[in-house]
C-alpha cells in the first residue's frame, strides 16, 4: 500500500513515559501495535494490521537508512536509529528506534520487534542535517547509484569521526 498522506509542519511528541511498540513479520507486515503507535500515528488497528511498516515512512527519510536497517537485521543484529515517522493527518514525529529480530523457539527469525522511545532535542538536531545530506545524494544522484551514494556519505562520516554508525548514532545525545 503507498502512502499517499502528504506532510505538513505539525510535530506530534511523545511523551517522555511513553513507548510504541510494534511487530511485523519477515517482510515488514504489522502484526501487531500498541495505543500508543496508534495514538501518535493517528491510524487505527485495523488500518495498521496487516499493511507494510512503510506506510509512516516520511519522506524526509533517506532511503539507504532503511536499507541499512533490513541490512542489519539480515545480520542477525539489533538496529538503533533516529527515525523521522509520518502520521495519518501529514504530522510527523521523531523516535529513538529499536529494532531486533523476534526469534521463534527454534531460533529462526519470524518478524522483528521493535521499541521507540522519545529521542533528545539534542539528537533530532544533531541528525537532521546529516538526513538532510543523505536525501540529497539520494535525490541528486537518482534511485540507481544514490542509495550507494548516500551510504558511502554516512560510512565517511563515521570514518571521519572514527566510530561505527551504532557508535555514532549513540554519540548524538552528546553532540
Amino acid at each position: 500500500m503507498k502512502n499517499s498522506v502528504a506532510p505538513n509542519n505539525n510535530e506530534v511528541r511523545l511523551s517522555d513515559d511513553e513507548f510504541i511498540v510494534s511487530k511485523t513479520d519477515k517482510r515488514g507486515i504489522i502484526t501487531y501495535v500498541n495505543r500508543t503507535f496508534m495514538k501518535i500515528s493517528g491510524y487505527s488497528e485495523p488500518e495498521l494490521l496487516g499493511i507494510q511498516h512503510n506506510i509512516i515512512r516520511h519522506p524526509d527519510m533517506p532511503r539507504r537508512a532503511f536499507k541499512l536497517l533490513w541490512d542489519t537485521l539480515g545480520e542477525g543484529k539489533e538496529f538503533f536509529a533516529y527515525v523521522k515517522n509520518l502520521c495519518k493527518d501529514g504530522s510527523y514525529y521523531w523516535v529513538m528506534a529499536n529494532v531486533t529480530p523476534d526469534l521463534n523457539a527454534e531460533g529462526k527469525v519470524v518478524g522483528y520487534y521493535s521499541v521507540r522511545r522519545k529521542p533528545t532535542n539534542t539528537a533530532i538536531q544533531a541528525i537532521t542535517p546529516l538526513y538532510k545530506e543523505m536525501l540529497d545524494i539520494e535525490r541528486a544522484a537518482g534511485p540507481k547509484e544514490g542509495p550507494t551514494r548516500s551510504i558511502a556519505h554516512l560510512q565517511a562520516l563515521c570514518e571521519s569521526k572514527q566510530c561505527s554508525y551504532e557508535e555514532l548514532i549513540w554519540s548524538l545525545d552528546n553532540a
